[in-house]
Protein backbone atom coordinates (compact mmCIF):
# COMPACT_ATOMS: atom_id res chain seq x y z
CA UNK A 1 0.00 0.00 0.00
CA UNK A 2 2.74 2.46 -1.01
CA UNK A 3 0.18 4.94 -2.33
CA UNK A 4 -2.38 4.79 0.45
CA UNK A 5 -4.57 7.91 0.35
CA UNK A 6 -2.43 9.53 -2.35
CA UNK A 7 -3.74 11.34 -5.39
CA UNK A 8 -2.48 10.63 -8.89
CA UNK A 9 -3.04 11.47 -12.56
CA UNK A 10 -2.33 9.02 -15.39
CA UNK A 11 -2.49 10.08 -19.03
CA UNK A 12 -3.01 7.48 -21.74
CA UNK A 13 -5.03 5.48 -19.24
CA UNK A 14 -7.50 3.93 -21.68
CA UNK A 15 -5.33 0.93 -22.60
CA UNK A 16 -1.92 -0.69 -22.50
CA UNK A 17 0.69 0.65 -20.13
CA UNK A 18 -1.38 3.57 -18.84
CA UNK A 19 -4.20 1.20 -17.89
CA UNK A 20 -1.81 -1.13 -16.07
CA UNK A 21 -0.29 1.77 -14.11
CA UNK A 22 -3.67 3.24 -13.14
CA UNK A 23 -5.03 -0.06 -11.90
CA UNK A 24 -1.86 -0.76 -9.94
CA UNK A 25 -2.02 2.65 -8.25
CA UNK A 26 -5.58 1.96 -7.15
CA UNK A 27 -4.62 -1.52 -5.95
CA UNK A 28 -1.85 0.01 -3.83
CA UNK A 29 -4.22 2.37 -2.05
CA UNK A 30 -4.43 5.56 -4.12
CA UNK A 31 -7.57 7.46 -3.09
CA UNK A 32 -7.90 9.40 -6.36
CA UNK A 33 -6.62 8.44 -9.80
CA UNK A 34 -7.56 10.83 -12.61
CA UNK A 35 -7.63 8.90 -15.88
CA UNK A 36 -6.94 11.00 -18.96
CA UNK A 37 -7.37 9.79 -22.54
CA UNK A 38 -9.36 10.64 -25.66
CA UNK A 39 -10.91 7.13 -25.66
CA UNK A 40 -13.90 7.36 -23.34
CA UNK A 41 -14.89 3.70 -23.75
CA UNK A 42 -11.36 2.60 -22.90
CA UNK A 43 -11.35 4.80 -19.80
CA UNK A 44 -14.56 3.19 -18.60
CA UNK A 45 -12.97 -0.24 -19.02
CA UNK A 46 -9.88 0.84 -17.12
CA UNK A 47 -12.00 2.16 -14.26
CA UNK A 48 -13.63 -1.25 -13.83
CA UNK A 49 -12.26 -2.78 -10.66
CA UNK A 50 -10.68 0.46 -9.40
CA UNK A 51 -13.58 0.99 -6.97
CA UNK A 52 -14.09 4.68 -6.17
CA UNK A 53 -10.54 5.78 -6.99
CA UNK A 54 -10.97 6.26 -10.75
CA UNK A 55 -12.12 9.61 -12.12
CA UNK A 56 -12.08 9.62 -15.96
CA UNK A 57 -11.50 12.68 -18.14
CA UNK A 58 -11.99 12.36 -21.90
CA UNK A 59 -9.30 14.65 -23.23
CA UNK A 60 -6.79 14.97 -26.06
CA UNK A 61 -3.48 15.42 -24.23
CA UNK A 62 -2.05 17.49 -27.08
CA UNK A 63 -4.89 20.04 -27.02
CA UNK A 64 -4.19 22.90 -24.55
CA UNK A 65 -7.85 23.94 -24.24
CA UNK A 66 -9.01 20.41 -23.46
CA UNK A 67 -6.17 19.78 -21.04
CA UNK A 68 -6.75 23.10 -19.26
CA UNK A 69 -10.40 22.16 -18.74
CA UNK A 70 -9.56 18.71 -17.38
CA UNK A 71 -6.81 19.97 -15.10
CA UNK A 72 -8.95 22.79 -13.76
CA UNK A 73 -11.39 20.18 -12.49
CA UNK A 74 -8.61 17.98 -11.16
CA UNK A 75 -7.09 20.93 -9.29
CA UNK A 76 -10.49 21.89 -7.92
CA UNK A 77 -10.65 18.51 -6.23
CA UNK A 78 -7.32 18.96 -4.42
CA UNK A 79 -3.59 18.58 -4.94
CA UNK A 80 -1.78 15.60 -6.44
CA UNK A 81 1.35 13.72 -5.45
CA UNK A 82 1.90 11.56 -8.57
CA UNK A 83 1.80 12.19 -12.32
CA UNK A 84 2.40 9.46 -14.90
CA UNK A 85 2.46 10.56 -18.56
CA UNK A 86 1.80 7.33 -20.43
CA UNK A 87 -0.10 8.86 -23.38
CA UNK A 88 1.68 8.29 -26.67
CA UNK A 89 1.28 7.28 -30.29
CA UNK A 90 3.50 5.20 -32.55
CA UNK A 91 3.30 7.33 -35.68
CA UNK A 92 4.39 6.15 -39.13
CA UNK A 93 6.79 3.26 -39.59
CA UNK A 94 9.48 5.09 -41.53
CA UNK A 95 12.82 6.85 -41.24
CA UNK A 96 13.00 10.49 -40.21
CA UNK A 97 13.91 11.51 -43.77
CA UNK A 98 10.81 9.75 -45.17
CA UNK A 99 8.33 11.19 -42.66
CA UNK A 100 5.67 13.62 -43.89
CA UNK A 101 5.55 16.93 -41.96
CA UNK A 102 1.96 16.40 -40.77
CA UNK A 103 2.83 12.96 -39.40
CA UNK A 104 5.93 14.35 -37.70
CA UNK A 105 3.91 17.12 -36.06
CA UNK A 106 1.26 14.68 -34.83
CA UNK A 107 3.81 12.36 -33.19
CA UNK A 108 5.50 15.27 -31.42
CA UNK A 109 2.16 16.83 -30.48
CA UNK A 110 1.04 13.76 -28.54
CA UNK A 111 4.33 12.36 -27.27
CA UNK A 112 6.21 15.58 -26.47
CA UNK A 113 3.69 18.40 -26.17
CA UNK A 114 1.26 16.07 -24.39
CA UNK A 115 3.93 15.33 -21.79
CA UNK A 116 4.82 19.02 -21.46
CA UNK A 117 1.19 20.11 -21.00
CA UNK A 118 0.60 17.51 -18.30
CA UNK A 119 3.75 18.51 -16.41
CA UNK A 120 2.91 22.20 -16.78
CA UNK A 121 -0.50 21.61 -15.19
CA UNK A 122 0.67 19.21 -12.48
CA UNK A 123 3.62 21.13 -11.07
CA UNK A 124 1.60 23.93 -9.39
CA UNK A 125 -0.61 21.32 -7.72
CA UNK A 126 2.46 19.43 -6.47
CA UNK A 127 4.09 22.61 -5.22
CA UNK A 128 0.92 23.40 -3.30
CA UNK A 129 1.32 20.11 -1.43
CA UNK A 130 5.06 20.35 -0.88
CA UNK A 131 6.32 17.98 -3.59
CA UNK A 132 5.59 14.89 -5.58
CA UNK A 133 6.83 12.47 -8.20
CA UNK A 134 6.50 12.57 -11.98
CA UNK A 135 7.17 9.55 -14.19
CA UNK A 136 7.31 10.21 -17.92
CA UNK A 137 7.26 7.58 -20.65
CA UNK A 138 10.24 7.33 -22.93
CA UNK A 139 11.23 4.17 -24.78
CA UNK A 140 14.30 2.15 -25.62
CA UNK A 141 13.74 3.76 -29.04
CA UNK A 142 14.41 7.09 -27.31
CA UNK A 143 17.76 5.85 -25.98
CA UNK A 144 18.91 4.13 -29.19
CA UNK A 145 18.03 4.99 -32.77
CA UNK A 146 15.39 3.13 -34.77
CA UNK A 147 15.38 2.76 -38.54
CA UNK A 148 11.77 1.49 -38.45
CA UNK A 149 10.29 4.12 -36.12
CA UNK A 150 12.35 7.24 -36.77
CA UNK A 151 9.81 9.91 -35.75
CA UNK A 152 8.72 7.95 -32.68
CA UNK A 153 12.35 7.46 -31.64
CA UNK A 154 13.05 11.19 -32.01
CA UNK A 155 9.99 12.12 -29.94
CA UNK A 156 10.89 9.74 -27.14
CA UNK A 157 14.46 11.04 -27.10
CA UNK A 158 12.96 14.48 -26.54
CA UNK A 159 10.95 13.15 -23.59
CA UNK A 160 14.10 11.68 -22.01
CA UNK A 161 15.93 15.02 -22.17
CA UNK A 162 12.81 16.89 -21.02
CA UNK A 163 12.77 14.60 -17.99
CA UNK A 164 16.38 15.31 -17.13
CA UNK A 165 15.87 19.06 -17.49
CA UNK A 166 12.81 18.91 -15.25
CA UNK A 167 14.72 16.90 -12.66
CA UNK A 168 17.16 19.79 -12.30
CA UNK A 169 14.58 22.57 -12.24
CA UNK A 170 12.05 20.92 -9.93
CA UNK A 171 14.36 19.35 -7.33
CA UNK A 172 14.23 22.48 -5.11
CA UNK A 173 10.45 22.06 -4.98
CA UNK A 174 10.69 18.49 -3.72
CA UNK A 175 9.46 17.11 -7.05
CA UNK A 176 11.31 14.13 -8.49
CA UNK A 177 11.10 13.46 -12.24
CA UNK A 178 12.09 10.13 -13.77
CA UNK A 179 11.48 8.38 -17.08
CA UNK A 180 10.63 4.74 -17.73
CA UNK A 181 11.87 3.41 -21.08
CA UNK A 182 10.06 0.21 -22.08
CA UNK A 183 11.36 -2.20 -24.68
CA UNK A 184 8.89 -4.23 -26.73
CA UNK A 185 5.87 -4.78 -24.49
CA UNK A 186 2.73 -6.80 -25.27
CA UNK A 187 0.32 -3.91 -25.86
CA UNK A 188 -1.86 -2.61 -28.71
CA UNK A 189 1.06 -0.35 -29.72
CA UNK A 190 3.30 -3.39 -30.26
CA UNK A 191 0.56 -5.02 -32.34
CA UNK A 192 0.45 -1.84 -34.46
CA UNK A 193 4.21 -2.09 -35.00
CA UNK A 194 3.78 -5.58 -36.39
CA UNK A 195 0.78 -4.61 -38.51
CA UNK A 196 2.71 -1.81 -40.20
CA UNK A 197 5.11 -4.38 -41.67
CA UNK A 198 2.54 -5.55 -44.24
CA UNK A 199 1.28 -9.08 -44.91
CA UNK A 200 1.29 -11.97 -42.45
CA UNK A 201 4.75 -13.16 -43.43
CA UNK A 202 6.22 -9.69 -43.03
CA UNK A 203 4.47 -9.23 -39.68
CA UNK A 204 5.79 -12.52 -38.39
CA UNK A 205 9.30 -11.69 -39.59
CA UNK A 206 9.25 -8.34 -37.81
CA UNK A 207 7.94 -9.91 -34.61
CA UNK A 208 10.64 -12.56 -34.69
CA UNK A 209 13.39 -10.02 -35.33
CA UNK A 210 12.20 -7.77 -32.52
CA UNK A 211 11.93 -10.63 -30.05
CA UNK A 212 15.45 -11.77 -30.92
CA UNK A 213 16.82 -8.40 -29.75
CA UNK A 214 15.75 -9.15 -26.17
CA UNK A 215 18.24 -11.46 -24.40
CA UNK A 216 15.50 -12.63 -22.03
CA UNK A 217 13.86 -14.14 -25.11
CA UNK A 218 10.35 -12.72 -24.90
CA UNK A 219 8.37 -9.51 -25.01
CA UNK A 220 7.57 -7.70 -21.79
CA UNK A 221 4.21 -7.43 -20.07
CA UNK A 222 2.37 -4.25 -19.18
CA UNK A 223 2.36 -5.22 -15.51
CA UNK A 224 6.17 -5.40 -15.51
CA UNK A 225 6.41 -1.82 -16.75
CA UNK A 226 3.77 -0.71 -14.24
CA UNK A 227 5.88 -2.19 -11.44
CA UNK A 228 8.85 -0.06 -12.51
CA UNK A 229 6.68 3.05 -12.77
CA UNK A 230 5.27 2.59 -9.28
CA UNK A 231 8.75 2.08 -7.86
CA UNK A 232 9.94 5.36 -9.42
CA UNK A 233 6.84 7.16 -8.13
CA UNK A 234 7.12 5.75 -4.62
CA UNK A 235 9.17 6.82 -1.62
CA UNK A 236 11.39 3.79 -2.24
CA UNK A 237 12.98 5.83 -5.05
CA UNK A 238 13.34 8.97 -2.92
CA UNK A 239 16.99 9.49 -3.93
CA UNK A 240 16.37 9.02 -7.65
CA UNK A 241 15.61 11.83 -10.08
CA UNK A 242 16.55 12.42 -13.72
CA UNK A 243 16.80 8.69 -14.39
CA UNK A 244 15.86 7.07 -17.72
CA UNK A 245 15.19 3.49 -16.64
CA UNK A 246 15.03 0.78 -19.32
CA UNK A 247 12.52 -2.03 -18.80
CA UNK A 248 13.61 -3.96 -21.85
CA UNK A 249 14.56 -7.57 -21.20
CA UNK A 250 18.22 -6.67 -21.73
CA UNK A 251 17.75 -5.12 -25.17
CA UNK A 252 20.13 -2.24 -24.45
CA UNK A 253 22.56 -4.29 -22.34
Amino acid sequence: MRFKDKRAVVTGAASGLGRAVARRLAAEGAAFVALIDRDGKGLAETATGMKDAAVPFVCDVSNPKETDTAWAEIGGRGGIEVLVTAAGILGPACSVAECEPDDWDQVFAVNVRGTYLAVRAAVPLMRRGGGGAIVTFGSTAGLAGSSILGPYSASKGAVVLMTRSLAHSLAPDGIRVNCVCPGSIETPMLDATFASAGDAAARNARAGAMKARHPIGRFGKAEEVAAAVLFLASDEASFMTGVAMPVDGGRLA
